[in-house]
């Protein structure tokens, strides 16, 4: 698929371009769970930090980007790097270290970049991307240059001081960025309600004077869509915009025995294996919207779906021989 696309995100006479981005998906989803068979077999000597589930807004972000754009990650990043380098291998093998990784071993996971594909920086520390984000949308607006901006933020970077302040930055100095939030509604092993008041992101915005919206429901047609326009709105008027994005993080269980955690405890793991996700030529995880390949199936037959699973999953399998 291209860096970036100018088709209407859905369209009923374009089926091609419609089937184009349900693969995308399902190559996200399938590049993950490849990755996580191998967490499993404890190939990686690294910590890694799946996404499943957030594949819907990776692919909006991505296929959103021109050629002049930015994108600054966190360590949850491994979503972005697979849909802006088209390629699973490279990614592998630099988990593995090796020196034909995608940064010849020297990134690992949690800082992994790829300038080439416009992710200039990533960072393993919570909070931190969002001032590196801020400095280049200054770069940008002092050397007059083209494209934007974009920074993604997991959750727990909403308790940070550094939200506020690089907030208050870009708006004072009318620097065109697009700052989102992953928002799964966990810090670590710990949901949000059971260790900190709430955080009203609209009211936070709107008392700085910044567009705010928030993404519901896994539908890359809608998000993607949503996205340009609010890359437009915001180099049109050298203002950012913040984004909260409401997803799940795939993969949790309940506990069943005693002494690690209550039973029947529900648990949504941080990094490592999702160990209740196995390799499946047709990968959903949730009958939810919680779950973006769900949300295909507003737009395609199942079993169309599953051919188009069965044959992306055969040509990683053969790109990974």
């Amino acid at each position: 698929m291209d860096s970036h696309i100018n088709t209407p995100a859905f369209s009923l006479f374009n089926v091609e371009y419609n089937l184009l981005i349900a693969e995308e998906l399902l190559r996200l989803r399938l590049s993950q769970m490849i990755i996580n068979e191998k967490i499993k077999n404890k190939e990686f000597k690294i910590p890694i930090h799946l996404a499943l589930g957030h594949e819907a807004i990776a692919f909006s972000v991505e296929a959103s980007m021109e050629p002049a754009d930015q994108l600054v990650l966190p360590h949850r990043n491994l979503h972005y790097n697979l849909a802006r380098e088209k390629s699973l291998k490279p990614i592998v093998e630099e988990f593995l270290l090796k020196e034909t990784g995608l940064a010849k071993s020297q990134l690992g996971s949690m800082n992994l970049a790829n300038k080439e594909k416009g992710i200039v920086y990533t960072s393993s520390i919570l909070g931190n991307n969002l001032s590196v984000a801020t400095g280049l949308a200054l770069g940008k607006k002092v050397r007059k240059e083209n494209g934007i901006v974009l920074v993604v933020l997991g959750d727990g970077a909403m308790e940070e001081g550094s939200l506020y302040e690089n907030l208050v930055f870009l708006r004072s100095n009318q620097l065109p960025s697009l700052v989102i939030i992953e928002n799964n509604q966990w810090s670590l092993a710990t949901k949000i309600e059971e260790r900190r008041c709430g955080i009203d992101l609209k009211k936070f915005a709107d008392s700085l004077g910044i567009k705010f919206e928030k993404l519901v429901g896994n539908d890359p047609y809608q998000y993607f869509s949503r996205l340009k326009e609010l890359k437009e709105y915001s180099m049109s008027n050298n203002l950012p915009v913040c984004i909260e994005v409401e997803l799940a993080t795939l993969g949790y269980w309940h506990v069943n025995t005693e002494g690690y955690a209550p039973p029947g405890r529900f648990i949504n793991y941080h990094a490592g294996a999702a160990p209740t996700v196995n390799l499946l030529e047709w990968p959903l995880i949730e009958e939810s919207t919680d779950d973006p390949l769900f949300v295909l199936k507003k737009y395609f037959d199942e079993n169309q779906l599953r051919k188009i699973s069965a044959k992306v999953l055969l040509s990683l399998q053969e790109e990974l021989l």
